[in-house]
């Protein structure tokens, strides 16, 4: 038997933390036919061998409510989406404001589904001094009642136990008392909610003595207009610092095993075409961006700490406020931080954002968020301008996050007072409790991250790989004159001086190389194209990196190495991944990555709008073309102008 069940809970009630308690990684995103918001599915088998499928709708405050996500939940418990009404409904409380969360409660029970009420962060609420009477609960609601905590998995079985006897044939809620008519909010759902929680709740939590718990003077601090926005960026320096410096030791060892591949397919293939097309098409061209894959998943890991420890939407209070003063909605903090994962999610997020020129504005910005897919770029170039210094490369990180919210807060501004005129609109957010994060839940959602970066991003690389090698390797150069007449020289003193003879074999190979790379296709394309990136302090091969990164910005690491690094400097085969690219020169035999161009190209990456996949969203939400053309020119020019401004300051 598979049954189906709905998910419910409003905002930071835990529902997701649960989600992932009871599915863990058997998860996949998507939309129900017809609609724009996203849902999660998981699977997971009680006891009793019953599947079931749970559907983890957004969380919202009210079924009623005319926002997408609202409308969403509506038209799933009621079977106008999907494969019908599901079998029943998981509805979760937070036991820290259940009063309030109880109004939903009683807005989802009147759907008539069969359901089952888990009262989450009990064990919050007990330190707290708050106990929940579950049997007293149930009698009121109609309906099983589990009292849990989704982050300990304390009575996480009893739910399960309670929610298979449902759906083998549970009934709809039958209270005691009716519940009331009207929906969250109104004063006879307050009212009614309110002498509910009296019934089953005791010994609500003490205060101190002047009215301030611990938490208050916490929040006093966190969401204060000034020292709020100081405690969020001190943050978010010591985690982009921590993961640069705790990344390196996994990255080290998935170098190393990129390159022990490397080296069998050497040993077991001859010299020629598909070993040259394994060995630095595929294998380097996936090991140059794969190697970042331990930052990408643990910068993810730190977020979900600090997102489940409560700290998250005090940040997003604080910065609430100035984000309104550059013209931004408050609304947009959501889509705004989930573009630092992906630009995509982030620009469909803001169908939330009622007013359209607010949505507008937010859409237009949201790409100067830096996404997981520059993370490779900005761990490469600040490692080129700080190298050996893990406390100032990590800061130049924070910088780089920095750089592109100033960018973005400035193009909002800039566009709220010409096209997009108008005010911006407050927001309303609850602010939930703090609480120890789960391990658990951090690690799911940092290696379902992380599989979804391999999964989305690697047949893009290595498809990327494999053309690039082939636009480097043909036509094929015939051999220069100075390689001839050094191998000439080679083969005269081979007997006498063997390493004077691999010396100038090695000086040989060096000029065709050079040669291949200019007579190639790709050498071609980046000699044309290059007098238009001199200024900013690129040559032929980062400009091919450059073009190439528009179709996925993590694929510039991957084009670069395939380019220069697999073969600029014979003696580098021994290095690793990310020595091969830092050690890559130019034909003059000058560094392929100087001071001046890493800091260009570090801002350009910052302001630049380098993928392609981004334009076709925004056209799709806009309904026009102009608004992504207008977007990309924009980005262009004022990457440009500030990549060519720090090249030459640094120069």
């Amino acid at each position: 038997m598979i049954a189906r069940v709905a998910l419910l809970g409003n905002p930071n009630s835990g529902k997701s933390t649960l989600f992932n308690r009871l599915c863990g990684l058997r998860t996949k995103t998507a939309n129900f036919p017809g609609s724009t918001v996203q849902h999660q599915t998981g699977r997971f088998a009680t006891a009793t061998g019953v599947e079931i499928d749970l559907i983890d709708l957004p969380g919202i405050y009210s079924l009623m409510l005319e926002m997408p996500e609202s409308k969403l939940c509506t038209d799933c418990l009621e079977g106008r989406i999907g494969d019908g009404r599901p079998d029943a409904a998981l509805i979760v409380l937070d036991a820290n404001n259940l009063a309030r969360h109880l109004q939903f409660a009683a807005s989802a029970l009147r759907r008539g589904l069969p359901s089952v009420v888990a009262i989450n962060m009990v064990d919050l609420a007990k330190r707290r001094g708050l106990v929940i009477d579950e049997k007293l609960a149930s009698q009121t609601l109609g309906v099983p009642v589990v009292a849990i905590s989704a982050r300990t998995g304390e009575g996480i079985d009893r739910l399960v136990e309670q929610l298979t006897r449902t759906v083998s044939g549970g009934s709809v809620a039958n209270p005691d008392r009716p519940f009331p008519e009207s929906e969250p909010g109104s004063i006879k759902s307050a009212i009614w909610a309110a002498e509910t929680f009296g019934r089953i709740a005791a010994h609500p939590p003490e205060v101190e003595a002047d009215g301030m718990t611990v938490h208050d003077r916490l929040d006093a601090a966190f969401t204060h207009p000034l020292l709020g926005i100081i405690c969020f960026a001190l943050a978010m320096s010591l985690l982009f610092a921590s993961i640069y410096w705790l990344a390196q030791f996994p990255m080290d060892a998935i170098d190393a095993i990129f390159g022990w591949v490397g080296l069998e397919i050497t040993l077991f293939l001859p010299a020629g075409v598909l070993e040259d097309l394994l060995v630095n098409g595929v294998v380097g061209g996936l090991a140059a961006t794969v190697v970042f894959l331990p930052q990408i998943v643990l910068l993810f890991f730190l977020l979900a700490l600090l997102e489940d420890s409560g700290y998250l939407a005090r940040a997003a209070f604080a910065v609430d406020r100035t984000m309104r003063r550059f013209g931004l909605p408050g609304q947009a903090f959501m889509p705004l931080l989930s573009s630092h994962a992906c630009a995509l999610p982030g620009i469909m997020a803001t169908r939330l954002i009622p007013n359209q020129r607010d949505r507008l504005a937010t859409i237009l910005v949201a790409p100067f968020m830096s996404c997981s897919a520059r993370v490779p770029v900005y761990a490469l170039l600040t490692s080129v301008l700080f190298a050996g210094r893990p406390i100032l490369a990590g800061l130049a990180f924070t910088g780089c996050y920095v750089l592109g919210g100033i960018a973005g807060l400035a193009t909002s501004a800039l566009l709220r007072r010409t096209i997009l005129r108008g005010p911006s609109t407050p927001m309303m957010l609850e602010l939930p409790d703090y609480r120890i994060p789960s391990i658990r839940n951090a690690l799911v959602v940092s290696i379902d991250r992380g599989y979804f970066f391999l999964k989305n991003a690697g047949s893009v690389i290595l498809a990327i790989a494999i053309v690039m090698w082939w636009l480097s390797a043909y036509p094929k150069s015939p051999f220069t004159q100075e390689s001839i007449a050094l191998q000439a020289r080679a083969s005269e003193v081979v007997q006498s001086d063997p390493a004077a003879a691999e010396d100038l074999q090695l000086q040989a190979r060096r000029f065709d190389e050079r040669a291949q790379q200019a007579h190639s296709f790709a050498g071609k394309i980046g000699g044309a194209l290059q007098p238009l990136f001199a200024p900013i302090g690129l040559d032929r091969q980062l400009t091919v990196a450059v073009l190439t990164s528009f179709l996925a910005r993590e694929v510039f690491i991957t084009t670069v190495f395939v380019l220069a690094g697999a073969g600029a400097d014979a003696d580098s085969e021994d290095q690793g991944t990310l020595a091969t690219i830092r050690s890559a020169t130019r034909e003059g035999g000058l560094p392929l990555f100087t001071l001046p161009t890493s800091g260009a190209l570090l801002v350009f990456f910052v302001l630049a709008m380098q993928c392609l996949p981004t334009l076709v969203v925004v056209r799709r939400e806009t309904g026009s073309w102009r608004w992504p053309l207008l977007q990309f020119g924009y980005m262009s020019v004022v990457a440009y102008l500030a990549a060519f401004v720090t090249y030459r300051l640094m120069s």
